[in-house]
């Protein structure tokens, strides 16, 4: 009998296939003393199976490239974290075994996230990972991972780690749905990227029945348990037409009534160009540099070397719109040479432009670089600042752009509250304003952008949300400057058109949405949107404000 099932729609297209589940997890590595002796034989373990899983996890980032490699690294960092070891090597010196002394000092790790505030709660995936991955090679035992399987099949997990996510083979994963996770958490953003459908936060995912027979939707973020023949004719229905819509849909994003909307890439490095540039990207968005910083996390890297990765993604857009995003350190980005080791609560610490203005010299020498990667090039470079609270952030800012010389408009994301209900006195010091709806949400609702438990919350949907949006547009409108999203809400289609609506001047997103954010935009008009987004705003919850977008569009 079918039956339908809610969880949060996270990567378009539908999927149809028997269920597989994730591996399980790693056994807890028994309790068991050793012998002093036996001590430093140990130790030379531990070190070496840590060592092994970062090396693991950054040659899986190399193949996998693009923001999965970005991902990966900060995991490769976790596993060797100096401190984690200093501890599994005191563990192991009053008597644990080295896979025991792993185990709980991941644990007690855990503990202390959870005692900042749990803004790393949603890094407990990663970071249990990196634990089964350096326990398993201790033990002797396969990592627990995607199944093996001659056929293509729907993946079932509680989570998936970024290792996971970043190399499944969509040929053989139609698919797949976890039970936790949220619409901005790594497996999320990496569906996206892949082009994999996926529903994350369902509740019971994990109950299904091994080779039972599933529909995902990715758009809606319903799956289907055993679809009978009218509801896979319906879902093919639908999916044919999603796909000829995309086919038809080509050249710059605008209403059905020519009014533009650039729709731009978010791209976490070199590798992530081709993709933009293949699904017709008007420029780049949000162009991440972290990728640069992550290599070492001790020291910055070289003015040169920043030149260099910079230009590569420079000259891919000539005469286009390219939005660089100075280093956004701190938080669930810790980096030895600039973030402090010790904040009770990094989310709300010194994280994002107050690391840089805390370590001028690292700020001055990203704007030297990209001025010099810019030079010769017909490119619109624009600059931002991450974390920006007010004014005084933003003209320190803009003052360090100018003392570095450089000819780029400088911007700022919007992503705390503040910024947003005070953009008019923050656009008197810089040019343009990029919502990061994903932070902006977590900090709006005090709920973390990764903990399943908290979707409802981080829906980009919510109608408070809409209201920062719609202030900080207005703002810009005012000022006669522009203001766009480049936050997961982007990547919705029906979202775009209500951020439209409410005055947003362009739209940046992961490059395997942009079809579908075209090919929706143009189905209506401007004066649609702005109806759509005043009856989004005035809905009293996520679901409503969908369902009150959707009947505006739809003409009911």
């Amino acid at each position: 009998m079918e039956t339908t099932l809610q969880g949060v729609g996270v990567s378009h297209g539908v999927a149809v296939g028997e269920v597989r589940h994730m591996g399980t997890a790693v056994l807890e590595p028994p309790a068991k003393q050793i012998p002093v002796e036996d001590a430093e034989r140990e130790q030379g373990r531990a070190r070496h199976a840590v060592y092994a899983v970062a090396a693991d996890l950054v040659a899986r980032g190399n193949l996998a490239g693009g923001e999965a490699q970005h991902v990966l690294e900060a995991q490769a960092m976790m596993a060797r974290d100096p401190e984690l070891l200093a501890d599994v090597e005191r563990r192991i010196a009053v008597g644990s075994t080295a896979e025991r002394a792993v185990y709980d000092a991941f644990a007690a790790y855990r503990a202390l996230l959870a005692g900042a505030g749990e803004y790393l709660a949603g890094r407990v995936a990663d970071l249990d990972d990196v634990r089964n991955r350096i326990v398993a090679r201790l033990l002797g035992v396969p990592m627990p991972g995607v199944p093996d399987s001659d056929e293509p099949y729907v993946l079932i997990a509680r989570d998936l780690a970024p290792a996971d996510t970043a190399l499944l083979d969509p040929a053989l994963v139609l698919g797949f749905v976890t039970e936790e996770g949220g619409p901005t958490s790594h497996s999320a953003i990496l569906a996206r990227a892949l082009g994999v459908p996926a529903v994350v936060a369902l509740a019971g995912a994990c109950e299904l029945a091994e080779g039972t027979v599933v529909a995902v939707d990715g758009s809606t973020g319903e799956v289907f348990v055993a679809p009978g023949e009218e509801r896979r004719a319906l879902l093919a229905e639908a999916a044919a037409e999603r796909k000829a819509a995309l086919a038809a849909s080509t050249g710059p994003g605008a209403t059905s009534d020519g009014h533009k909307v650039p729709l731009l890439a978010n791209v976490g490095g070199p590798g992530d160009v081709p993709a933009a540039l293949a699904a017709g990207a008007e420029g780049v968005g949000l162009f991440r540099t972290e990728f640069l910083f992550l290599d070492d996390s001790s020291q910055a890297p070289s003015e040169a070397k920043q030149v260099e990765a910079y230009r590569q993604v420079l000259e891919a857009f000539p005469e286009g719109r390219v939005v660089v995003r100075v280093l956004d350190a701190g938080a669930d980005k810790p980096l030895d040479f600039l973030t402090p080791a010790d904040e009770p609560n990094p989310a709300l610490g010194v994280r994002g432009l107050r690391s840089l203005l805390d370590h001028p010299e690292v700020l001055r020498t990203q704007l030297t670089a990209l001025s010099k990667a810019a030079e010769g090039l017909p490119v619109y470079l624009e600059v931002m600042a991450p974390m920006v609270a007010d004014r005084s952030d933003a003209k320190a800012f803009a003052d360090a752009c100018r003392e570095a010389g450089l000819d780029a408009k400088c911007g700022v994301m919007v992503e705390i509250p503040s910024a947003a209900l005070r953009a008019r006195s923050v656009l008197q010091e810089v040019e343009f304003l990029s919502l990061g709806t994903n932070d902006l949400a977590q900090y709006t609702f005090a709920a973390d952008r990764q903990v399943g438990a908290v979707s409802r919350l981080q829906d980009p949907w919510q109608p408070a949300l809409l209201d920062l949006v719609a202030l900080s547009a207005e703002a810009a409108r005012a000022e006669g400057k522009s203001c766009g999203v480049c936050g997961e809400a982007a990547s919705d289609p029906l979202l775009a058109c209500v951020l439209t609506g409410l005055g947003v001047t362009s739209l940046s997103m992961g490059a395997a949405s942009i079809p579908y954010v075209r090919g929706t935009l143009a189905k209506y008009t401007l004066a649609q949107c702005e109806r759509a987004a005043a009856a989004a705003r005035a809905a009293d919850s996520a679901d409503e404000a969908r369902r009150a977008a959707q009947a505006v569009l739809s003409g009911e």
